[in-house]
């Protein structure tokens, strides 16, 4: 027996002739291209904190976050990614299957791979010791060169960085 009758396969093939697909061919530009903002670079001593509390791979949010640091870098800024609550699983070495490293899906390592890269670029990533624990992960898992902090240090790091004047992107994940 069919999945679908005459009337319902009639349907199909009237809605999909409604609209044609694609209307653009690949490569058009359907966007424009103005920049708005000029491009700020870092004064000398600026700094710019990254506070991440959102789970790796739930949303765009952490991954965003992390490419921001990095630009935030690049531009010259003395560049910090925080990663608390659940955001201390984006900090974890181990991520990967069948094995660490391996990706299941195309992008799996996209996170690792950004917070490396920061790393040897320059970069301070701080994580949080309760963030971990709050999901079972061990601290020996983390990224190399990462900085494994007290949960009583999110707070104060915000005011160390507020006295700073630094430019403050907190994301958040609910």
């Amino acid at each position: 027996m069919a999945l679908f009758d005459d009337t319902i396969l009639a349907n199909i093939e009237t809605s999909k002739a409604e609209v044609p697909h694609p209307t653009q061919p690949q490569g058009t530009s359907i966007y424009g291209s103005t920049k708005i903002f000029p491009d700020i670079q870092a004064e000398p001593g600026q700094s710019y904190l990254t506070l991440v509390h959102g789970i790796a791979h739930e949303s765009s949010v952490s991954f965003v976050a992390c490419l921001q640091a990095l630009r935030a870098l690049r531009k010259g800024f003395d560049s910090v990614l925080y990663f608390y609550g659940p955001g201390a699983m984006n900090a974890i070495a181990t991520r990967g299957f069948p094995t660490p490293g391996d990706s299941a899906f195309p992008g799996e390592q996209n996170i690792n791979d950004t917070i490396t890269t920061f790393i040897k670029e320059g970069g301070t990533v701080f994580v949080c010791r309760f963030g971990l624990s709050l999901h079972g992960l061990r601290e020996e898992d983390l990224i190399e060169g990462t900085v494994p902090c007290h949960p009583l240090d999110v707070q104060d790091a915000l005011i160390y960085f507020a006295n700073k004047g630094a430019v403050i992107n907190s994301t958040y994940m609910v």
